[in-house]
């Protein structure tokens, strides 16, 4: 129940495997980010997600693809799975412009998955409703699971990429938090029967955010 957010068969694999010191422990399930923009006629129109799953994540997946070919119906019916996880929780992600919120598409342009030795990785675009200006503006966006029963974290700013036509134009930054000790003891003393809700909002407390600003 608790990994709705990914694929519920997902997790339930990564719970099995979980030592039981991991598994007493939040978070539970591990996912490294890259973002790139995506654009158009100087508008930002979204941006491309590339997500790398943990191992113990990605088992469940990489089992039940095999050894079929990446572009099989096998590997498509899985990507179409997790994405649909994903869309149900609106991409995890918020995206800000002056103190207001951008809305996405509902569907994304493009998704896949794919095999990197033991991890899943999941690559979609995410697209924005409404193109938006990028010359003189700034922008905010961050992506987590509201329970933090999944950690979604980008490693470095190495991690967000400006396309090389806007390098000069365009600069991402990322802000890393640093919850206080109350706050870490409390995620490490929950287990998967008492998670917290997402309304619970602990997943923000730890989110990292990235911000763009464009001359």
């Amino acid at each position: 129940m608790l990994f709705y957010n990914i694929c519920k068969r997902l997790l339930l694999c990564a719970m099995l495997l979980a030592t039981a010191t991991h598994a007493l422990a939040h978070p539970h399930s591990f996912i490294s980010m890259q973002v790139t923009l995506v654009h158009k006629n100087n508008l930002l129109t979204g941006l491309k997600m590339h997500w790398v799953m943990d191992e113990m994540t990605s088992a469940d997946l990489l089992y039940d693809a095999g050894d079929a070919n990446p572009d099989s119906v096998v590997w498509k019916k899985l990507a179409a799975e997790v994405m649909a996880n994903v869309l149900g929780q609106h991409y995890f992600s918020e995206f800000w412009h002056e103190g207001k919120a951008v809305k996405f598409e509902n569907l994304p342009p493009a998704y896949h998955l794919s095999r990197q030795g033991p991890k899943a990785v999941l690559e979609f675009v995410l697209p924005l409703a409404e193109p938006q200006p990028l010359t003189g503006q700034r922008y905010l966006f961050s992506t987590f699971d509201p329970t933090y029963f999944v950690d979604m974290t980008y490693d470095s700013e190495q991690s967000l990429h400006v396309p090389a036509e806007l390098e000069k134009q365009c600069k991402m930054t990322l802000k890393t938090p640093k919850p206080n000790a109350a706050l870490q003891a409390l995620a490490l003393s929950l287990d998967k029967a008492d998670a917290p809700r997402a309304d619970d909002d602990l997943g923000r407390q730890f989110a990292q955010s990235v911000t763009l600003i464009c001359r």
